[in-house]
């Protein structure tokens, strides 16, 4: 895959979670919309006050043409773009995630259709997985992958 020119940058936010941000070309697909690959999540300490930021940063919910609604769902802030969930921020007790490591953080999901087959493949690679849950909704199932350098990442069979 070949972005073409442009510029990087990582952060972080309040509670520490890292995100990065690209100017430059963009890729033919956006996050929550038709096939793409992924979907993200913030997990936090304080949604709200994380939405705010977030706003602050990158323009959210300004009206502006290209903007984002912002919008409070289940106790969770949830960011849409036109018909398309962008990101959702959750809030509460990070520490008790299933991996005592995991602090505030953005995931990105990955849709598997095999979630078995993924955690095998991540472990023989190097990784480690966390035991398969349902998904909040109980419609699927999750585990969360750390690559051999300590990447997290989530994915996600329905």
């Amino acid at each position: 895959l070949k972005l073409g020119p442009g510029r990087a940058a990582l952060a972080a936010d309040r509670d520490g979670a890292t995100f990065g941000f690209w100017e430059g070309q963009r890729l033919a697909w956006s996050v929550g919309q038709g096939n793409a690959p992924a979907r993200l999540e913030l997990r936090t300490r304080d949604a709200f006050e994380a939405a705010i930021f977030y706003a602050e940063v990158f323009d959210w919910a300004s009206g502006e043409p290209g903007g984002c609604e912002v919008t409070y769902e289940h106790d969770q802030v949830v960011v849409h773009d036109g018909p398309y969930t962008v990101a959702t921020l959750r809030g509460g007790a990070v520490e008790s995630a299933p991996d005592p490591r995991v602090r505030p953080r953005w995931d990105v999901h990955f849709p598997v259709r095999d979630i078995e087959k993924v955690a095998a493949v991540a472990v023989a690679a190097g990784g480690t997985v966390t035991p398969v849950t349902t998904t909040a909704d109980g419609e699927g199932h999750q585990a969360v992958v750390r690559d051999p350098d300590g990447g997290l990442f989530t994915v996600t069979s329905t």
